[in-house]
C-alpha cells in the first residue's frame, strides 16, 4: 500500500532516546502556537479585511440608492411627486447615456467633436469633471426661475 523511497524509510525509531520526551513537549508546543493561533489570527484578519470592504460596499449601494449619481441631489427633493427620484435618475441624469457619450468621443476623431464635445472632450483628458451637473438639474432650474419670475409688477 505504501510506496517506499520517502524520508520515512531513513529515519530510525526513536525508541530509548532520552530526548524523545522533550521532542513530543516541543512538537505539539509547536502545533499549538503556530498552527493553531497563528492560522486563527491570520483568518481574523482575513474576515475583517472582507467585514470592512463588506461595510464600504453598503455605504456606496446605500449613497447610489439615495442619491442621483449625476447631480448627487438627494432622492428626498425628487420624491415630492410620484416616481420622481426614479424618474430623474433613468431619463433626466441616466448614467449610461453620459457612459456612452463619454464612449462617444473615445471613438470619434477629435477633427470632427462640434463645440460642445470639444468642450467635454477637453475636461475630459485634463481628468476635471466639470461638465457633470453636480448639484443642478433642469428641475431645479425650472423651479429656481419660476421662483424669480413671479414679482409683481405695479
Amino acid at each position: 500500500i505504501r510506496a517506499g523511497g520517502g524520508i520515512g524509510d531513513e529515519l530510525e525509531s526513536p525508541n530509548g532516546d532520552p530526548l524523545e520526551l522533550y521532542r513530543i513537549i516541543f512538537d505539539i508546543t509547536f502545533f499549538f502556537f503556530i498552527i493553531v493561533i497563528l492560522l486563527a489570527i491570520i483568518q481574523g484578519l482575513i474576515i475583517d479585511a472582507f467585514g470592512d470592504l463588506r461595510e464600504q460596499l453598503d455605504s456606496v449601494k446605500e449613497t447610489l440608492e439615495s442619491k442621483c449619481f449625476i447631480c448627487g441631489i438627494g432622492q428626498e427633493y425628487f420624491d415630492k411627486e410620484p416616481h420622481g427620484f426614479e424618474t430623474h435618475t433613468t431619463v433626466e441624469h441616466n448614467f449610461a447615456n453620459y457612459l456612452f457619450f463619454l464612449t462617444h468621443l473615445l471613438n470619434k476623431p477629435d477633427t470632427e467633436h462640434t463645440g460642445q464635445e470639444s468642450y467635454v472632450w477637453d475636461m475630459y483628458q485634463c481628468r476635471k469633471w466639470d461638465f457633470f451637473p453636480i448639484g443642478d438639474c433642469f428641475r431645479r432650474q425650472y423651479e429656481t426661475g419660476n421662483s424669480s419670475g413671479t414679482t409683481t409688477e405695479s
